[in-house]
């Protein structure tokens, strides 16, 4: 069945995917710290309700 020794490229694939973890999480921390602290904009677009609405003629 399965030995209590891992192969050693199991190791190095893990130490790996850790490290790219880590860069990750490091450049999240570092855009995070936003001028005035404030979190993200409310609404992805301008204002919808101001949108002009068309509709066909109906006669």
């Amino acid at each position: 069945m399965a030995s209590n020794a891992q192969d050693p490229s199991d190791d190095d694939t893990k130490r790996r995917f850790r490290e790219a973890l880590e860069r990750k999480n490091a450049k999240s921390v570092s855009t995070s710290g936003r001028a005035g602290g404030a979190g993200p904009q409310p609404r992805a677009h301008g204002p919808v309700e101001n949108r002009r609405e068309f509709r066909r003629k109906s006669g």
